[in-house]
């Protein structure tokens, strides 16, 4: 499917170069039709000795070269780079964004334009080719584009369609700050098994490897989690007694409140944006 695109990214830092290596190493484009433009030259020269991908320091250049441009930036220059490049943008080409945090409306207040915008989510695991990322789309998005903007992302892990732009709140607290939630529980996980005698790199390895099996046994088995609970829990066992010591430390509660927290931080930092952009946009 993108075998033949032009794919343009603005901003090569690690989410950027992240997709890059995705999508060169998995074959999924070809690294001649792939550009990058970054501030860092050595970041650039990096890039491509590494993936052999065609670099500039001149952002409208990727504009005008592609037919996917992806915007990589942080979020707080976006609305800059938007505007530098914004002469060169149209409905010929398929607009991504994922800088963290900033809405489509954000976006397209700022390029008052009709254009394919999508906004994209992934998260950390991008860097070990196991992204969860979320896929949001705009109003003038055409047919094709949502499956494009999957075959990009699916280099770099597995993706999703979000129908309602809206819920990429509830995907930040829940996928996108995730990895740091299961971080915290591997550590506890190891703190544990050095309490009880293990050794910390024993400890840290069997808590990881743990965590792995566990989630690859529940996205092959398409068991509902609550099933393989019960295999591990025999009667008086003992699974069952620390599954009774995590209910008594509310492990659900806590979890689901902080998923929550996360997702009404993020609509804080939506609606922040979205003022930001506006008073911009006005100067």
């Amino acid at each position: 499917m993108l075998n033949d695109k032009k794919i343009g990214f603005i901003g090569c830092g690690n989410m950027g170069e992240a997709l890059i290596s995705g999508l060169v190493l998995s074959g999924a484009a070809k690294p001649e039709n792939i550009i990058c433009s970054d501030v860092r030259p050595d970041q650039l020269d990096s890039v491509h000795e590494k993936y052999k991908i065609v670099t500039t320091t001149n952002n409208l250049e990727v504009v005008h070269w592609s037919e996917i441009v992806i915007y990589a930036t942080k979020p707080q220059i976006l609305h800059t780079v938007l505007r530098e490049t914004a002469p060169a943008l149209d409905m010929s080409k398929l607009i991504i964004s994922i800088a963290a945090g900033v809405p489509l409306a954000a976006i397209e207040s700022c390029l008052d334009r009709k254009l394919r915008l999508i906004r994209v989510m992934p998260n950390i695991c991008a860097f070990v080719k196991e992204s969860a990322t979320a896929i949001a789309a705009g109003k003038n998005v055409l047919n094709g584009d949502i499956e494009l903007a999957k075959a990009v992302f699916d280099s770099v892990g597995k993706s999703v369609f979000i129908q309602e732009n809206v819920l990429m709140d509830a995907f930040t607290g829940l996928s996108g700050s995730g990895p740091a939630y299961i971080f915290m529980v591997i550590d506890a996980m190891a703190d544990a098994g050095v309490k009880m005698g293990l050794s910390r790199k024993d400890s840290l390895f069997l808590s990881t490897q743990t965590v792995m099996g566990a989630a690859k046994m529940l996205l092959e088995s398409n068991e509902h989690p609550g099933e393989l609970k019960d295999r591990v829990t025999s009667p008086g066992g003992t699974a069952i007694a620390g599954i009774h010591t995590l209910e008594q430390g509310g492990l659900r509660t806590t979890m689901i409140n902080a998923v929550e927290a996360a997702s009404k931080r993020s609509t804080e930092l939506g609606e922040l944006m979205i003022k930001n952009f506006a008073e911009n946009n006005a100067k």
